[in-house]
């Protein structure tokens, strides 16, 4: 009891503090879009063991990997054709987290940026990430030119052609508006 002329802060009785612990991080899953591209080496197996990679990390729940595709190098063309294909997953790991990932995977097989569009071992960019938009240099969301590739959309379509892109629209409807050219089934 408090007797008269006594406060709390006197120091005889101590004011009740939370003690509780912080909320914890959201670590609901995610769902994220990621496009997979190699034309070095033995690409088709080099796009199949970074699938394998990826879905082994403990914060990768689940992984869908679309059918591989041979494609013909856009922008850089005097460089062998592409194997590309797309997949989505549920993770928690938070974006820039996944991206890291990532780009420890392509390291991990050799990848080097000695000019843009250059012949790559493993290429793995993240097309979207839980629907969200960003415009962060190291992270730009949905990937700022991925709805005007096939290459990208066609393999993406095939896992989910309602899968959204930002405002440009479905994987379905933009791999179909982009059309084939370029592009085969292996």
């Amino acid at each position: 009891m408090l007797q008269q002329n006594q406060s709390l802060s006197d120091g005889l009785i101590t004011p009740f503090h939370n003690t509780r612990k912080p909320p914890m991080p959201d670590t609901r899953p995610a769902t994220a879009a990621i496009a997979f591209g190699s034309n070095l080496g033995a690409s088709a197996d080099t796009v199949a063991q970074a699938a394998g990679r990826l879905k082994a990390h403990p914060q990768i729940l689940s992984l869908r990997l679309s059918p591989l595709y041979r494609t013909a190098p856009v922008g850089y063309t005097d460089q062998p054709d592409f194997t590309n294909a797309a997949a989505i997953i549920e993770t928690t790991l938070a974006a820039r987290e996944l991206l890291d990932l990532l780009q420890q995977i392509e390291h991990d097989f050799g990848r080097e940026r000695p000019f843009a569009n250059a012949p790559r071992t493993l290429d793995l960019d993240i097309i979207d990430y839980a629907h969200t938009a960003s415009s962060d240099p190291a992270l730009a969301l949905p990937h700022p030119r991925a709805h005007l590739r096939a290459f990208v959309m066609r393999p993406l379509a095939d896992l989910d052609p309602a899968y959204p892109i930002g405002q440009h629209g479905t994987a379905g409807a933009l791999a179909d508006a982009l059309g084939s050219d370029g592009i085969r089934l292996l």
